[in-house]
């Protein structure tokens, strides 16, 4: 180490090899929830020494998403920190030497089997029915009377050495007492033919030269941790505080599956318009208990949060074992919370974005704002705007028969086109293009033709919806016609005229006309 460590320091130690797993941004926030609470470090160091799985882009991909998130971090590469290099393949002979030290004290070995003979063991021990380990036929051996057996390679590994009997045990502070019994455990691979570490070295060595105080990973490491804290025993080393987070599962509580939850994936969250703050509130909510001020009664969490209220109640102990289900729904809701709580100029600039990917200039454009304000309490994802909004800008095709009421006919719904139609010029000639004049002229002409239940008033709103916008459903009707314009609706209100005289002359089935 470069310099003692003060206070504590946590980690995050993704590998670049492709997109962001949601489960590496719950371990990535519950680190920096720990480092704000305590006034720590929180470090992110790229352990890239899988080559064959390395993707270009992938690392900065990693803090693209954390920026996107809110979640900041102290030290890594693109940062540097006082313990530099804190790319994995950088740091390559430290591997090496420590690895050779543990071979001169015993406690690894050099293994030369075969990759072939490796399989034929595996598959001796499956049909025995015994724990899948390592055999031992290489500890003890030199190279040279390694090479008077069969299945040999010059190509070796290096073992970590476990004890024998006796068990190995720690407390995690999520999962409580953990357990190992050490006669079925395996001797895991240190170092790698090709010169580079494994996890289960290089993760050891790097925590402790980092003084890395708090090493929080996710559940599927949880196998690991006798290994490591074997390494730790071994090279003399106090091991650091080792938590397990638990699993994230989809709505079946089963594996995430990347092919069948697309949402595994971070990027997707920003392309189908979630908000960073929702998403860091809802993984906040996995893990974490904010308690509701304004609550009648104790134990009641607050449902809305930022990561500054979270990091003051964390407590790893809270988290629980248990996995964690990602409930899209869920968060799909408490994304449109956030959006409703958001000013217009806000919402626009948000969701301008996603406009104009569709092709909808939107620049200092006062129907784009005026028609959002419309949609603000409807949209639940920034993604929906474009279609939530896009007959303000464009005419949309429809299937004419929607213009004629359940129970009416072609010829009845011309005949309440053409009233509405009357209405709108009046209103027009009276300069009264407004929500309340066309309301108030509407509803007079319902009640001047016998409309005057609300059903039948939904009947003459609906053709003149339905023409105006080419939807059956929209925000409220005058509201909307308002925002269009008057020019836009009389021209649409033609269009769709010419489909119903189209629709009532059509001959009949029967071929009558």
């Amino acid at each position: 180490m470069t310099e003692p460590v003060t206070g504590v320091r946590v980690r995050l130690a993704p590998s670049p090899t492709g997109f962001v797993h949601i489960g590496n941004v719950l371990v990535a926030l519950v680190d920096a929830a720990v480092a704000r609470k305590t006034g720590g470090t929180f470090v992110i160091r790229i352990e890239d020494t899988d080559q064959k799985r390395f993707v270009e882009g992938a690392e900065e991909l990693i803090y693209a998403s954390l920026e996107w998130l809110g979640i900041d971090w102290q030290e890594s590469p693109n940062r540097g920190g006082p313990y530099a290099p804190y790319r994995q393949s950088e740091r390559l002979p430290l591997y090496t030497a420590y690895a050779e030290q543990l071979i001169t004290n015993g406690d690894a070995y050099r293994c030369w089997c075969s990759p072939e003979r490796l399989d034929q063991m595996r598959q001796g021990q499956q049909a025995a029915k015994l724990p899948p380990k390592y055999d031992r036929r290489c500890l003890g051996l030199s190279e040279d009377d390694r090479k008077a057996l069969d299945g040999y390679t010059p190509d070796s590994v290096v073992r970590l050495r476990m004890h024998d009997t006796g068990t190995t045990t720690f407390t995690d502070p999520i999962r409580g007492s953990m357990s190992f019994e050490n006669a079925l455990l395996d001797d895991r691979v240190l170092l790698k033919s090709d010169g580079f570490p494994t996890y289960n070295l290089a993760v050891v060595v790097d925590d402790h030269l980092m003084g890395i105080t708090h090493a929080i990973r996710g559940e599927e490491w949880l196998p690991s941790t006798p290994a490591h804290l074997r390494l730790y025993e071994a090279l003399g080393w106090t091991p650091p505080l080792i938590a397990h987070t638990p699993l994230l599962l989809n709505a079946d509580r089963g594996k995430i599956s990347k092919r069948r939850h697309p949402w595994a994936n971070m990027q997707w969250f920003r392309d189908e318009g979630f908000l960073p703050e929702a998403v860091l509130n809802y993984l906040g909510n996995l893990i974490a208990f904010v308690p509701d001020p304004e609550a009648t009664a104790p134990g009641v969490a607050k449902e809305l949060f930022g990561f500054d209220e979270m990091a003051v109640h964390f407590d790893l102990r809270s988290i629980g074992p248990s996995g964690k289900v990602v409930d899209i729904d869920r968060l799909e809701w408490l994304n449109g919370q956030y959006i409703r709580r958001m000013s217009l100029d806000e919402l626009a600039e948000r969701a301008s974005p996603f406009l104009r990917k569709a092709g909808y200039e939107v620049d200092n454009l006062p129907t784009y704002r005026n028609a959002l304000k419309l949609e603000h309490e409807r949209i639940k994802r920034l993604s929906e705007a474009p279609q939530a909004l896009s007959f303000f800008f464009r005419d949309e095709a429809y299937d004419p028969t929607t213009l004629i009421p359940k129970g009416s006919s072609a010829a009845q719904a011309l005949e309440l086109l053409d009233g509405a139609v009357s209405v709108c010029e009046r209103a027009v000639d009276a300069g009264d293009w407004t929500v309340s004049g066309l309301e108030e002229r509407f509803r007079g002409h319902a009640e001047s033709i016998g409309f005057t239940t609300g059903k039948l008033r939904g009947q003459l709103f609906g053709v003149v919806r339905t023409a105006s916008t080419g939807r059956t459903a929209t925000p409220p009707l005058f509201d909307t016609m308002v925002v269009l314009g008057a020019t836009v609706v009389l021209r649409r209100l033609a269009v769709a005229r010419g489909h119903l005289v189209a629709l009532a002359n059509a001959p009949r089935e029967d071929g009558s006309p």
